[in-house]
């Protein structure tokens, strides 16, 4: 079975081609689109779906879906009764969903007989501890109003990954321009740093993570209660960014945190957020035996890597110096009380099996 992946982000579209057989997994192809503005989704798609289908025939498209609600917990093929309940459920996230529905319209336009199928990045987190998801927020508020996380797709990947070594207490540090972090104990979510968006939890990119609600509201009063205004601020505008004043690249910041005192102040920040991160987490787990970097940062900034481990050394964490600078999948000294890997996700192998799940009891191929 051949599958198209469509992993849209905020400012890309990453697209593979996977086959998957009785003899196992292989990666045909895969390339990386940049959106020219943030409504380019459709178009990437089209784009997509086009250039896979000039190169090989297509048994499905799998799509990433960042939100899927609280229903929503496992891969589904696309239907309309499916489309109908995830457009009422745009309002509860304007920035993604919209999009990614465009990215579904677009395919189908492309490939009208191609089956589609979603996979939700909060379902992973389905299983999450009901005091995890719970908001100290009034009696009465909308219940859809709770903790869902994300990353699901990367932190199922991790667990799958680590097989037996998932077992016991383990925090994965999903470090990217997303970044989060979520606490397993035998490979089961316990807790997670987003919250309700995206938004929330660690220091991102262009995005804040988590804020006193007063400075919310504070932002909102500058931006004359124009929400939009807000929502671009805190999505667009903060994080790395935001405090750096120049670019949401952790490896640029990093080589200019020696000269640029603004570099060195958003390094500094997202070090000492993250590292205080994994503390809340340990103490979910009452400890934690392994400590997991993945995402673009955590797979490859060895300098972020020891800069957050240097402070968690009460938790018994130590790195191998060497190690950490090969970018190693076993990074963590001998002596060291907790195992540190780093090891890349792969989000696109996770939508193309969860595909082929759902599909391989009717398969039916689209020639390009």
């Amino acid at each position: 079975m051949r599958i198209l992946t469509l992993n849209a982000g905020s400012s890309s579209l990453k697209y593979a081609v996977y086959e998957i057989d009785e003899h196992g997994e292989r990666r045909l192809f895969a390339e990386n689109l940049r959106a020219r503005n943030r409504s380019d989704a459709a178009s990437m798609a089209r784009e997509a779906t086009a250039a896979a289908l000039a190169r090989t025939t297509l048994d499905g498209a799998a799509h990433r879906i960042v939100f899927g609600g609280p229903r929503h917990v496992g891969p589904a093929i696309v239907d309309p009764a499916l489309l109908a309940d995830l457009r009422a459920l745009a309002e509860y996230d304007p920035l993604h969903l919209p999009a990614e529905l465009d990215a579904i319209d677009a395919v189908a336009a492309i490939a009208p007989g191609l089956a589609q199928t979603l996979s939700f990045d909060t379902a992973f987190h389905r299983t999450l501890p009901a005091v995890a998801r719970a908001l100290p927020l009034p009696h009465g508020t909308d219940p859809m109003v709770q903790r869902y996380g994300f990353h699901g797709l990367s932190y199922e990947y991790i667990v799958a990954t680590l097989g037996e070594g998932a077992r016991g207490r383990t925090i994965v540090a999903h470090l990217g321009s997303g970044a989060s972090m979520a606490a397993l104990r035998d490979g089961a979510p316990v807790d997670t740093t987003m919250g309700f968006t995206p938004l929330g939890g660690l220091m991102m990119g262009t995005r804040p993570g988590d804020l006193d609600p007063g400075v919310v509201l504070r932002l909102l009063h500058a931006c004359d209660d124009d929400a939009r205004r807000l929502s671009d601020a805190l999505f667009y505008h903060s994080g790395l960014l935001g405090v750096s004043g120049s670019t949401s690249e952790m490896q640029a910041l990093t080589t200019a945190m020696d000269r640029e005192t603004a570099a060195a102040q958003a390094v500094g920040l997202f070090v000492f957020i993250a590292r205080k991160s994994i503390g809340a987490l340990a103490a979910a787990l009452d400890g934690v035996d392994r400590l997991v970097f993945t995402g673009g940062i955590g797979e490859h900034s060895a300098s972020v890597r020891a800069l957050i481990c240097l402070g968690l050394t009460h938790l018994g964490i130590a790195l191998d110096v060497s190690a950490n600078i090969r970018n190693d999948e076993r990074i963590s000294a001998h002596t060291s009380h907790v195992v540190v890997n780093v090891i890349p996700t792969n989000e696109e192998l996770m939508l193309a099996r969860h595909a082929h799940r759902v599909l391989s009891s009717h398969s039916h191929p689209i020639s390009g």
